[in-house]
This record gives structure tokens, sequence and C-alpha cells, in this order.
């Protein structure tokens, strides 16, 4: 049966009139991150049946898949039509068609809240301080304190010397104990501008007595400055009291008040959980830590800061309503990021009435998946042998390139699902194949796909590279075997120590032109509080 297709004026109309839409890329992120509309969100085929479900929890929502020519705008919707969702159709002519009919198109990954994070700055002249300004600060041993807003992993990789790691939503919550003197400075850094822009007026909107000030330009601007970054810190928020907890309540419920944002009751959620013709997303905006020691059913962990920085990587349907939920902390950090959802045109709601014993779920939040492929599968310990023994069986590994990187099954071959074809051109010909991958279930879906190709025998790795680890057996790091180019991780200007000074200033440079675009685009109905 052929799938249908949809044009330019369609998706664009959608768009305008704030109706549910799915416009989802499934290239891989780097060619996504070359250039995309606004809100094409990134979903790759390769990963589609573990993602799906979670990203897209209604089966009727009306889906559009692009690409670039590439054949995988079509894969993608037979695979979401054979999964169970309705409404599936490709857009027409791909991101060239896109551009052609007078469409805009972005570069980089996240744009919807960079540019917005450009326009908030635009509009209210959110106050910074350059990389020269705050390392003067330091040395003179000012009554300053520099908060790094980004995810833990960041800061701890690079970060600005005496810095304190508080992810985003933290913020309004932790600060008053980090600096309880209101003539302490504050100073509010991640990598480039979007979460420093984003902390540094949530700080101003919540009215704390502080100065606050954004490192203009963050780790990239301290860099271009010719100023080193500590490497490995480990310096963390700490607790606060529940005197507190309860001001910064009121403060960040002021915010979210005066920003639109609506409020919801557990019976709501019930309902919204099996509603039909509508699209509702349910986060928890807490640690992960707290997430897992408590949680309420069909919520998953997003912390608000990555939320806000980070919306189309978890909720790609724009247009659909979004249910925040902070038990703990006063809903300081649901709040928070709601009142920046709601100034990104979401519909948005805050869930206030939680008991203790609502919080019935413990553990990880695990993805909805399809019911598994029957596959052959080995066991790690079987594996191992083979490997010592048999010089004809080949590990595939189906990971990102960053876990591959980070630690594989000796002499396995990284490959991507997309480039299937041209990754077993560079891949030894042998009597067997075992597949691999984080997360396990992959792997299953790819086998058929796999063996299609080859006369060879292909199994499965039972558990994938969790089940190797967890066996104690040995791993392999770095980037050894890649059978396929790394497309699945487009490589960030400000991530690692070691980038090219062109590329952060280009970037930089990148994201100041983003209000021009936003404006030329049209679509978006944003406002700034």
């Amino acid at each position: 049966m052929s799938i249908s297709t949809k044009n330019y004026s369609f998706v664009r109309n959608k768009l305008l009139n704030k109706e549910e839409i799915a416009f989802l890329d499934v290239r891989e992120e780097d060619p996504h991150a070359r250039e995309h509309p606004l809100f094409a969100a990134n979903l790759p085929l390769s990963r589609i049946e573990i993602d799906a479900y979670a990203k897209l929890p209604r089966k009727d929502v009306p889906i559009v898949t692009l690409d670039d020519g590439e054949g995988y705008a079509q894969l993608a919707a037979q695979r979401l039509e054979n999964m169970g969702f309705t409404d599936v159709s490709i857009f027409e002519g791909g991101v060239c068609g896109w551009k052609a009919a007078g469409g805009e198109v972005f570069k980089d990954v996240n744009v919807p809240s960079k540019s917005f994070g450009e326009l908030v700055e635009s509009k209210r002249h959110t106050p910074s301080l350059s990389a020269q300004e705050v390392k003067k600060l330091i040395d003179d041993q000012e009554d300053v304190v520099v908060v790094d807003v980004r995810r833990f992993d960041e800061y701890n990789t690079m970060s600005i010397p005496t810095g304190i790691s508080v992810p985003g939503a933290e913020l309004v919550l932790r600060l008053p104990e980090l600096a309880p003197n209101p003539k302490t400075k504050v100073i509010v850094n991640c990598a480039g501008r979007t979460r420093s822009i984003i902390g540094t007026q949530s700080l101003i909107n919540a009215g704390i007595p502080n100065e606050v000030n954004a490192l203009r330009n963050g780790t990239i601007g301290w860099t271009l400055a010719g100023q080193a970054l500590d490497k490995g810190q480990v310096r963390k928020f700490k607790e606060v009291s529940q005197h507190t907890t309860d001001e910064a309540a009121q403060r960040a419920r002021s915010v979210a008040d005066r920003a639109g944002v609506m409020r919801a009751s557990m019976a709501d959620v019930e309902k919204w959980k099996t509603q039909n013709g509508r699209t509702t997303y349910f986060f928890d905006t807490r640690t992960p830590e707290e997430f897992e020691s408590g949680h309420l059913l069909g919520f998953r962990s997003v912390p608000g800061g990555q939320l806000v920085q980070e919306t189309e990587m978890v909720a790609p349907v724009r247009g659909a309503r979004v249910v925040l939920v902070d038990p703990s902390g006063g809903s300081v950090r649901a709040n928070m990021p709601a009142s920046w959802l709601a100034q990104m045109a979401w519909e948005v709601y805050v869930l206030d009435d939680v008991k203790p014993s609502d919080l019935s779920e413990k553990g990880t939040w695990k993805a909805p998946l399809p019911t598994l492929p029957q596959v052959n599968q080995v066991d790690a310990s079987t594996l191992s042998n083979w490997l010592k023994s048999d010089s004809n069986t080949i590990v595939v590994d189906f990971s990102t390139h960053a876990l591959y990187v980070k630690g594989h099954i000796p002499g396995s071959w990284y490959a991507l699902r997309s480039q299937l074809v041209d990754a077993l051109k560079n891949i030894p010909k042998v009597d067997r194949y075992v597949l691999t991958s984080t997360p396990a279930e992959l792997s299953a879906f790819i086998a058929q796909e796999f063996s299609d190709l080859t006369k060879a025998e292909v199994l499965v790795l039972e558990g994938g590279n969790a089940a190797w680890m967890n066996a104690g057996l040995d791993v392999e790091k770095g980037p050894v075997h890649l059978a396929s180019p790394p497309l699945d991780r487009y490589k960030r200007p400000y991530e690692g120590t070691n980038v090219d000074p062109a590329a952060m200033q280009a970037y930089l440079d990148w994201e100041f032109g983003l209000v021009e675009q936003l404006g030329r685009d049209g679509t978006h109905h944003f406002w700034v509080l």
C-alpha cells in the first residue's frame, strides 16, 4: 500500500494553527544538524522502534517523515505503520522540497530552544559579563558564586574555575543557600549561550535579590579569551532547608502563574493518559536519583533544565500537552521549566496534588517498546568462548558511536543501521555474525535486515552489551573498527576540550543570527514574559 505525501503548506498550516504534528527528520543526527526545518524533530530511522512509542504516545497523531532524498522517509513511514501508527505521511521533496517552497532551514541541534534563548536575551537584555570580567572577579577574590547549569557530566568534563554544578531547573531552589548574602554576585554559565541566558533570566524572573549575570558565551567565550578551564570537578549543589524550599516554591509559582502555566490534578492525569485525539507528555523534572527512589506511574525522568534545552528530543509532537511534576521540591523544578515551556507556546500544566504514597514506582524509566521479533540468541559466556577459539565469528555493535568508543566487546565492529549495506562491505566476511547493542533490544529489530544481506548465520547477544559487561568480560575502548562513519552524533562545537577556536566562533556567530531566522520562519508562536 502506498503512503501518502504532504507538502510545505500542510506542515506550515499545522504549525501556524498550533495543531498537533510530528514532523520527523528520520536522518541521523549529523545530517539533520547540517540543515533542517525549525520544528523537524530528529528521530533517526536507525532507532525508530526504540524511540517511537515514548516520543509519539498517540497512535493517531499526524506524522510526516522527512529525509533529503535518501529513501529513509519512506522506510520510516512503513515501519511506523507496521508499529500501529495510523496517520503517517512522507514530506514530498525532502529538505530540498522545503527550501524550494520558501521554507527556512536551521543548522545545529535543539534549535527551537536555542533560538528561543536568543529571543529572550534580545527582548529582556539579560545581563552578562565577559570572560575577562568574570576571571577578574574570581582572581580578585570578590564575593562571587559561579553556577554551572549544564548536566553534571558536561560540568565534570570542563568547568569555570570555582564553578559549582547546579543544573538549570535547580537554580531557583538551590541558589539562596549557595549565595545567602544578597550582596554576593552570581554568575551563571553553560557551554555557549542558551542555558546561561535561561538560567540568569530564571533567577531574575523569580526575584532573587542578588545581582545575576550570565557568563557571556559560556565555556566557549572563556576558551576564546585564552583562559584555562578546570577539568574533573565534582562540586555539586546541596540539599536546602524547608524554609528555603517554601520561599523558592512561592517565587517559582508566581513566575509560572505570570507565564500562564495551568494546574493539573491526579484525576486529570488519569483521564489524559487514555484520551483520544490529544497527545500528552508526562515528565518528572527532578534529578534522576530522586526519580529512581520513587515516581508516578507513566512519568518519564527529564530533569527540567535539559527539558527546556532539548524539548524536541523528548516531545517531538509540536502542539502537544505537557504535564510536569516535582513532588519533592515544592514544585520549583516543575514551575520554572513550565514557565519557559509556556513562553515556547506549549500547553503546559504542573501537577500539584501528589502524595508520597503516589510515588509507587521505583527504578529508572523504561521506554515502551513494540513486541520484540523472534531471533536466535547467544549468551555472553558462549560468545566469549567463540571469540577466543573461532576466527569465523564477528560481533557487530549497533550502539551509538559515543557508547562504542567508551567500551565495546574486543574486536567488535561499530555499524550504523541506516548505513548497513555499506557497513557490510567494510566488515570481514565470516560464517557467523553476532549483533549487540545498547539498549539490547535494538539488535533484535536489526537481525532480520542483517540476515537478508548476508548468507552467514546471524545471532543476537542476549542482554546486549550490558550482559557482557555484567559478566565481567574484557572490554576494548576507542574508535577501533568503524564500519560506518559516526553520523549518529553531530559534533557540537562546545563539547570536549580540544575544539577548534574557529568552530567555536562560528557557532557563536550562528547563535547571534537565530532571532533573525525565527522572524523569517514565522511558525514559532514564542513570546517572552
